[in-house]
């Protein structure tokens, strides 16, 4: 006779549910501010304009005319958007800035200074 064991089939789907919310945060997108310190998770594809403002970024227009949010990409270049026409009209020489308005995390990690 096979007995059904309810609090075994239980405790099996919290522990799956629980290695599957660990594993999205392991695979999930980090920004790193480098002076501050700060990690953030962010869903692959996510712009980083929000983040960036709330670390201190300054912003201005938001459309990538003005350049006022400009960061330095320390690692992770990879990782982000292609430039933008905006950012290669304001930036020119694309190396390792970006205009923070007009990116967005591909994945992996990007770490960045202001």
């Amino acid at each position: 006779m096979h007995l059904f064991n309810f609090q075994l089939v239980t405790e099996m789907f919290f522990l799956a549910v629980f290695w599957i919310d660990r594993l999205n945060y392991l695979i999930m997108a980090k920004l790193v501010f480098v002076d501050g310190g700060e990690e953030y998770q962010l869903d692959d594809g996510a712009p980083i304009a929000q983040l960036c403002e709330e670390a201190g970024v300054p912003f201005a227009c938001t459309e990538g005319i003005c350049g006022t949010c400009v960061i330095e990409v320390v690692e992770g270049m990879e990782n982000l958007t292609d430039f933008t026409q905006e950012e290669e009209d304001f930036l020119g020489d694309m190396d390792n800035e970006r205009l923070a308005c007009q990116c967005k995390i591909k994945g992996g990690c990007v770490k960045i200074k202001f």
